[in-house]
């Protein structure tokens, strides 16, 4: 329990440090910064999850047709 209690407290001064440094200019660039990095790193995931998921359906097709092309021999 002491320590989840602990952990709240640095969670608690996190958030306000960051919006300390967030009203200076050279905070908010930073803090703009980390929002576009992680916003290109979950639109390069997404890509990813897309293009695996259409090689996916295509294997997945594939391989229906084929056993299509089996049972009807």
């Amino acid at each position: 329990m002491k320590n989840i209690l602990w952990l709240i407290v640095g969670v608690g001064l996190g958030f306000l440090a960051a919006h300390q440094i967030n009203k200076t200019p050279e905070g908010k660039r930073f803090f703009e910064d980390v929002d576009s990095r992680a916003h290109e790193f979950s639109s390069a995931v997404i890509d990813g999850y897309k293009e695996r998921e259409a090689e996916l359906r295509a294997a997945v097709a594939d391989a229906g047709d084929a056993l299509s092309d089996f049972t009807a021999r």
